[in-house]
């Protein structure tokens, strides 16, 4: 096992703090985020913060430094988005793997007792639709985030990553194709290293963009064999404590929070000081929840400094025993214990079983479709059975659409989804569209 299991257990180990406010703090220009290899790149490479691995490396390795003699047992890389999706943006993405290798190598050279590979959300969200007008299109599909996020993992792994850090997830299915990717690639080389993930509750509603609580968002990654999972950015200690709280309460594994330094001003900066956050986050440490600490948008090395004074000697977390039971996702969590007596499933959204929703697919019309299930949820389903055996269709690119449309509806996909089907390539396209923890039927 990783010795880093060993020393959670022991004490709080402080993250380090936010590299876009200390990168901000240099301001670099056009020239130095081109430097020489790239002065001639057709378009504009200002505020590609992941480029400067490569055309700045003092600056970079500087900002870890002054984070390590802070106090940060944890060092991200600086690949929040060196992936192939977010570098298109610019031109760049046959740098990723050069990007991924090169930003480990940095965090090693300013002496990390741990360097983390940062994997960012990318800039694009597989539950949502880009599109207001065609709530069923994706700007990304979850092959297309998986294979981008296997080239990321692949540089952080040769580079020398001791741990990975799937972080500012505001959409879960990114995350799950994330993971998938990752323990994939785990596989494949035959080698494992632990595995943080970091959500990101967006406002007051305690919800992800994506529209999940907390709990149902730990439901959707909890199959996944994970070191920690905590939340970090959007907001500050303060606002973040009560869902914090919660998480605590239901995830067997270590937790980590990298809150901002409060909520931003009217020009959009960080005015927390590094002693205003510490009393915030001394609440999160003596309440017994915290196993990991940093900082994330508009902290520094002060904040790190203060954050690693007030967990020294601080008892961690202990890891709470959770019941074994059934628990599934939609936004909402379902948790199906031994007095739940029974289950009620609609059923009305399988073209097999219902002459109704079998016309309404067969001549198109999805919006027809999408009042059955709406139906059904308002009549008191726990869960919605979807099925679209039938010879006629093509039934992965019906799963599909229709899934993608129930995703927009938050009156149905805040109950789970039994995805229905004889075949597996159907079950397959079905559960790459659900950012929640589904049922499979029928196998």
């Amino acid at each position: 096992m990783h010795p880093i299991y060993e020393e959670l257990k022991k004490r709080i180990l402080v993250l380090d703090g936010a590299m876009g406010t200390m990168i901000q703090g240099y301001k670099p220009d056009e020239n130095a985020y081109r430097g020489e290899r790239f002065k001639n790149h057709p378009i504009s490479l200002k505020g590609n913060n992941d480029l400067l691995t490569l055309t700045q490396p003092k600056m970079i390795e500087d900002i870890h430094r002054a984070y390590v003699e802070a106090g940060a047992d944890i060092l991200e890389t600086n690949t929040f988005n060196s992936n192939r999706i977010s570098m298109a943006d610019y031109q760049m993405e046959h740098l990723v793997y050069e990007l991924n290798v090169e930003a480990v190598k940095l965090a090693k050279r300013a002496g990390a007792r741990y360097v983390a590979g940062s994997i960012g959300p990318t800039n694009r969200t597989a539950s949502l639709s880009p599109n207001v007008n065609d709530p069923g299109f994706r700007g990304v599909t979850f092959d297309g985030l998986v294979e981008a996020y296997t080239e990321q993992v692949r540089g952080l792994i040769d580079g020398g990553s001791d741990l990975l850090l799937v972080e500012t997830v505001f959409d879960t299915l990114n995350c799950k194709a994330a993971l998938f990717a990752i323990f994939e690639y785990f596989e494949k080389i035959g080698k494992k290293i632990p595995v943080m993930v970091s959500g990101t509750i967006t406002d007051a509603s305690g919800r992800t963009l994506s529209g999940q609580t907390v709990e149902a968002f730990w439901n959707s990654i909890s199959h996944a064999d994970l070191l920690s999972v905590g939340l970090n950015c959007a907001l500050g200690a303060k606002q973040l404590r009560p869902y914090l709280e919660e998480l605590s309460r239901i995830a067997p594994v270590f937790v980590s929070a990298h809150p901002n330094a409060g909520l931003p001003n009217q020009f959009g900066e960080y005015d927390e000081t590094a002693e205003g956050m510490g009393r915030d986050l001394r609440d999160f440490i003596d309440s017994g929840f915290i196993n990991i600490l940093g900082g994330c948008c508009g902290t520094t090395p002060d904040h790190i400094r203060k954050i690693a004074e007030i967990v020294r000697d601080k008892a961690p977390r202990k890891i709470p025993k959770i019941e074994p039971y059934t628990r599934l996702s939609g936004l909402e969590p379902l948790t199906i214990r031994p007095d739940t007596n029974f289950v009620n499933v609609g059923e009305r959204t399988n073209i097999t079983g219902s002459p109704k929703f079998s016309k309404l697919i067969l001549s198109g019309d999805y919006d027809g479709a999408l009042s059955v299930a709406k139906q059904q949820v308002e009549a008191g389903a726990q869960m919605i059975d979807i099925n679209f055996d039938e010879g006629l269709l093509d039934s992965e690119a019906a799963m599909s659409k229709f899934l993608n449309l129930v995703a927009s509806e938050p009156d149905i996909t805040k109950i789970p989804v039994m995805i229905d089907s004889s075949k597996w390539s159907v079950i397959e396209a079905g559960l790459k569209c659900l950012q929640g923890k589904g049922v499979v039927n029928s196998i």
